[in-house]
Formats: C-alpha cells, sequence, structure tokens
C-alpha cells in the first residue's frame, strides 16, 4: 500500500498501481526503443497497458463475483507480475470460493472469444504470425490465453489453486484441503523455480519464488483460524504497552522506542480515549523526513477501527487486514483503551496451542 496509489474507482472498488509497474513500463519502453525507435517503444508500451487492462479486467471478475456473495473487495492493485483482488474475506461455502476463483479467468475466455472473432473476420487468426511476429490483437489473444493457462495452474495464489482447494474442501475439513493444495503449490512452484534456473529465466524463478511463499502464506493463515476459530480478542490481546500522549513529540516517542520492544503505540488524547495509533516504521521515516520535534499527531494513523475484548479473533484478524496496520485497539464497552490487537501475538497463541496439543497427544 506504501508503495501503491489510487488510479480510479470501478464498481465501488479502488484500483491502485504499484509503483515498480512503471519501472517495468520504462523498461519495456527502453528495450523496444532501441530496436524500433519511438515508436516502437510506444507500440510496445501500448501493448503493455492493454495486457494490464485485461488483467484488471480479470480481477474485476473475482471481485464482482464476490460481491454477488455480499463480500465487498477493498481495492484491486496492480504489479509488474500481475493484479491482486483484496476481498475483505474469502467465501464460507466451497462453492461460492469455486465460482469466484474461476470468474477471472472466465472474464479471459470472453476477451479470447472476442478478439477469435475479430481475428477470423479479418483473416488474421494464423497460427504462425500469432506465435512469431504478432500484431496487436493477435498479441492481447496470445497473451489471455497464456493468462487463462498460467492462472489454472494448481498453486496458491494463482486461481487454479484456490479451485483445486475448493473442490478438496467439499470433501473433507477446509484446513486439510488447504494444507494439500498448498503442499501441491509448492510442489510445483519449486519445479518450476528449478526449470527456470536452468534455462535462465529471472522472471520465472521470482514468479516461483512468489507463488511458493504464497502458498505458505495461505497455509499458515488456515491453520491460524482452524486453531483460533471461536475465540475472543481478549484471549490474545497486548495487556501491557506503553501509550504516547497527543502532545508528546517524535523524540519523546523515541525514548518510549528505545525503553521497549513495542513496535506499536498507541496515542491518548486529554481524556485517555484512543486517538491514533503510531508505529515503529511511521516513526523512524517522519524522523528522517520532519525532524524530531514534530507532534506525534502529524505523523499517527488515524481513523482505524477498533474491536472489543469479544470480538472473535477471525473478525479482528480481517480488520487487520482491510486496515492495513500491524495492529489494532481494543476498547471495552466504554471506549477505554484495554489492550492491542495483533496478529503476533495470535500466532504466538497458535505456538502456545500447538505445543499444548503435542503434549496431549503426547500422554495419551
Amino acid at each position: 500500500m506504501r508503495w501503491s496509489f489510487k488510479i480510479a474507482r470501478i464498481a465501488g472498488i479502488d484500483v491502485r498501481i504499484h509503483a515498480t509497474f512503471f519501472l517495468l513500463l520504462g523498461v519495456v519502453a527502453y528495450f523496444y526503443g532501441l530496436e524500433g525507435g519511438a515508436g516502437g517503444g510506444f507500440n510496445a508500451v501500448l501493448t503493455w497497458l492493454l495486457v494490464f487492462l485485461c488483467v484488471l479486467l480479470h480481477e474485476l471478475g473475482h471481485a464482482l463475483a464476490a460481491k454477488a456473495y455480499g463480500i465487498p473487495t477493498v481495492d484491486i492493485t496492480l504489479y509488474p507480475i500481475g493484479g491482486i483482488a483484496r476481498v475483505e474475506r474469502m467465501p464460507e461455502k466451497p462453492v461460492q470460493e469455486l465460482v469466484v476463483a474461476i470468474a477471472g479467468p472466465l472474464v479471459n475466455v470472453v476477451i479470447i472469444l472476442a478478439l477469435g472473432v475479430v481475428l477470423l473476420a479479418t483473416g488474421s487468426m494464423n497460427f504462425g504470425s500469432i506465435v512469431g511476429h504478432p500484431n496487436l490483437l493477435q498479441a492481447l489473444f496470445a497473451t489471455n490465453v497464456v493468462i487463462v493457462v498460467f492462472n489454472l495452474i494448481p498453486a496458491f495464489p494463482l486461481d487454479g489453486g484456490r479451485v483445486l482447494r475448493a473442490i478438496l474442501a467439499t470433501r473433507m475439513e477446509y484446513a486439510r484441503a488447504t494444507k494439500i493444495a498448498a503442499g501441491i503449490g509448492q510442489g510445483l512452484a519449486l519445479a518450476l523455480g528449478i526449470f527456470a534456473a536452468f534455462n535462465g529465466w529471472l522472471l520465472m524463478i521470482l514468479i516461483a519464488i512468489f507463488i511458493y511463499m504464497a502458498a505458505e502464506g495461505e497455509a499458515a493463515i488456515v491453520q491460524m483460524r482452524s486453531v483460533t476459530a471461536g475465540l475472543p480478542v481478549s484471549s490474545a490481546m497486548v495487556t501491557r504497552f506503553d501509550t504516547l500522549d497527543h502532545r508528546s513529540t517524535l523524540n519523546q516517542a523515541i525514548d518510549v522506542l528505545l525503553g521497549t520492544s513495542q513496535h506499536e503505540f498507541p496515542v491518548l488524547d486529554d481524556n485517555g480515549g484512543f486517538a491514533g495509533l503510531l508505529t515503529k516504521h511511521d516513526l523512524l521515516v517522519a524522523l528522517r523526513n520532519s525532524g524530531a520535534d514534530t507532534l506525534v499527531t502529524d505523523v499517527m494513523v488515524k481513523g482505524l477501527p477498533t474491536v472489543l475484548p469479544q470480538t472473535s479473533l477471525d473478525r479482528a484478524l480481517d480488520f487487520v487486514r482491510q486496515a492495513g496496520v500491524s495492529a489494532l485497539p481494543v476498547l471495552d464497552n466504554t471506549g477505554r483503551l484495554v489492550g492491542l490487537f495483533t496478529p503476533e501475538n495470535v500466532s504466538e497463541l497458535l505456538l502456545v496451542k500447538t505445543a499444548l496439543g503435542k503434549k496431549k497427544r503426547g500422554m495419551a
């Protein structure tokens, strides 16, 4: 989020572009410009922009399918290697996840059919040209075919991995289905990485690493949710923490930072109410840019959602993900700050419960 910015809002969904996307366009323009001059560079950039328009439509397919099940999409972000639609929560039923996962590739299938009709009508449906030196429409046709085939590989975070998980989840527990699908995804990513390394395909190596890590992360998240299901925020929240007064400067915040291992600091107003959250990252960035005399209120994150001690861990984790922060304030029914909720603490709770589970199995 820190490296991306909003460019549009479509169907109530923010569309964002990551800064590295423009780096990709610059590289494309440079290398194709060396071959074909300014015209060649322009055509190459135009082709890439149209390709990413197809990627955006693909992600909108996911988002609108999720919306049909009452699941809002926070935003869609375009990266050099593709796009990601960030939904507020995953569908609860396997059939719903199957529909949401397959909706993206189906959009590309529609694009392929539309482009195919145009190519046939103009006599340009020539396999040799499409593979060798395609024109703009042929390049878009071939790219959408690649998008469909690639995304249906059964590996997280690709759509095929989610389709596989949804199918498995109709016959077994969701956590086990995720573990199996993630394992298959990691195996395929490893094979892809080895193959790409032998052929010197740097981009494919990066994609393989991304797929491997995403599969591992998905499995960890689902395992965490299965272990913590039904537990309240109070079972994992931080209750011992330092706070900052809203009149404090960054210089005063440094003293608190150095005296604790805490990374997030609630900022309180004159009545002791929660005013905002100052993170270690924002503190250090502001020190470089604004100086130590800057007020914490100029740097802190405002307008954060709050959770109650009785809020479920699942729901609180969704709030953290939607807000894009590392911690949320926990307020009691009177509005008093009683804790901090962090995914890190949930992970520690998971480790404790896993250790206790192993001990019980060992005693049985």
